[in-house]
């Protein structure tokens, strides 16, 4: 038998207890499917794509392949919209910047920033609550508070539909809003003038000029009467909603 140097048989018998030592590591090593510490990257224009067994993708994430920004898409895995954030979300969408929408399962959407005025909720629209005073039915004389409102501004576009009937020979009408977070006091955002006769209708579309989202409002309306007679002014209903142009967009204040 030839002889083998002992420093030799040392060096074999070490290196198989780094191979066994390797092979041990390597089968307790963590499932590729874990990340258990660090980050998952995905960058230079890459997405991440989640698909049903059908292959629905119900989660998107990443740049978009149309124009280029980093959106997010979640669906329903019946392949309805769910989800989006994002600009071009959805085929004929040309929204300017990116929108953060939700969808009904029959594909409507009922909850968005807006699509113009940054820094609005689109929708839902709200109800504007109006309260009566003394002076709402038969009023005769000068102008008196008829209905008083308060809102914390969150649509920037109001609308308010009302009517007024006089036995007069005219009335006049005037909605005034107060910006209580803006040092209040009232301005005069609309008036007009009803005729005897048939009650008058009268709608307005007002444009929260001024305003910033989440401004405490105070608004009110005033009617008197022309010559003898009494008048009443109702409120048929009044709501804030998104902008439909960008023409509606409020000034700043």
């Amino acid at each position: 038998m030839p002889h083998v140097p002992q420093d030799i048989l040392d060096r074999l018998a070490a290196l198989e207890r780094e191979v066994r030592q390797l092979r041990g590591r390597a089968q307790i090593r963590p499932a590729l499917t874990e990340v258990l510490n660090g980050n998952v990257v995905i960058g230079e224009g890459g997405r991440l794509i989640v698909r049903d067994p059908d292959g629905t993708a119900v989660l998107e994430t990443g740049q978009s392949p149309t124009i280029g920004d980093y959106y997010t898409t979640l669906r329903r895995d019946d392949g309805t919209l769910a989800l989006t954030i994002g600009a071009n979300s959805y085929p004929d969408d040309d929204a300017p910047s990116q929108m953060v929408r939700m969808w009904s399962r029959s594909g409507r959407i009922i909850v968005m920033d807006d699509y113009y005025a940054d820094g609005w909720l689109g929708r839902p629209s709200l109800p504007v609550p109006w309260q009566s005073t003394g002076s709402t039915v038969n009023h005769s004389g000068d102008l008196a508070t008829a209905w008083l409102a308060y809102i914390r501004a969150q649509n920037p576009v109001l609308v308010l539909r009302t009517q007024t009937a006089t036995t007069a020979s005219s009335a006049s009408v005037e909605f005034q809003i107060s910006n209580l977070s803006r040092g209040g006091g009232y301005q005069t955002i609309d008036s007009w003038s009803v005729a005897a006769g048939p009650a008058t209708l009268h709608t307005i579309t007002h444009p929260l000029d001024g305003v910033e989202h989440f401004n405490d409002l105070q608004m009110r309306i005033r009617h008197a009467t022309n010559g003898t007679g009494l008048v009443t002014t109702d409120v048929l209903g009044a709501y804030t909603r998104n902008t439909l142009t960008e023409a509606e967009v409020p000034d700043a204040p």
